[in-house]
């Protein structure tokens, strides 16, 4: 005789319960199909996925699109000039002639590279100067002012970044 003994009737209750339990999750999970796949018919949804994937690969396109020109703008930003300075002096110290007429003016990228421009104004004639630079170096001899303008604009040129 074992432990437990089950009469035919037992079990069959056991198993009705069984299968009304099973017929009330899936009338659940029906409902819960049925919500998912509202519309119009099951389609709609694959419809939507099938955009949804579109869209994300539109998105991935535009993505490396504007990566790229992104790089190219980069570079071009490079070579802009993006630091400037201009020191004003009088040549003729000691003497009336001049005054702070004169200039000095230094453009470059963040390279480096650019240009030193600098006037020398007397009231009878205006000289004007120009150095290309090279990683902040000139191969021609800077004036103190050129050099003090250069030092200006690699110094705004720094504080931006």
């Amino acid at each position: 005789m074992s432990l437990i003994s089950l009469d035919t009737t037992t079990v069959l209750y056991m198993l009705v319960g069984t299968v009304l339990v099973l017929t009330l999750l899936v009338i659940h999970l029906e409902i819960r199909v049925k919500r998912l796949l509202k519309g119009k018919d099951g389609k709609s949804l694959e419809a939507s996925i099938h955009t949804i994937i579109k869209s994300q690969k539109d998105l991935e396109e535009f993505r490396k699109e504007l990566e790229e020109y992104l790089a190219r703008v980069e570079k071009r930003v490079k070579r802009s000039m993006q630091g400037t300075a201009t020191i004003r002096f009088n040549p003729f110290k000691g003497s009336s002639e001049g005054g702070n007429q004169s200039f000095a003016t230094a453009l470059i990228n963040e390279n480096g590279d650019g240009v030193v421009m600098s006037s020398l104004y007397a009231r009878d004639r205006v000289s004007m100067f120009s150095k290309p630079l090279q990683k902040y170096a000139s191969e021609h001899t800077l004036s103190d002012e050129e050099q003090e303008a250069l030092n200006k604009a690699r110094q705004a040129l720094d504080t931006e970044k």
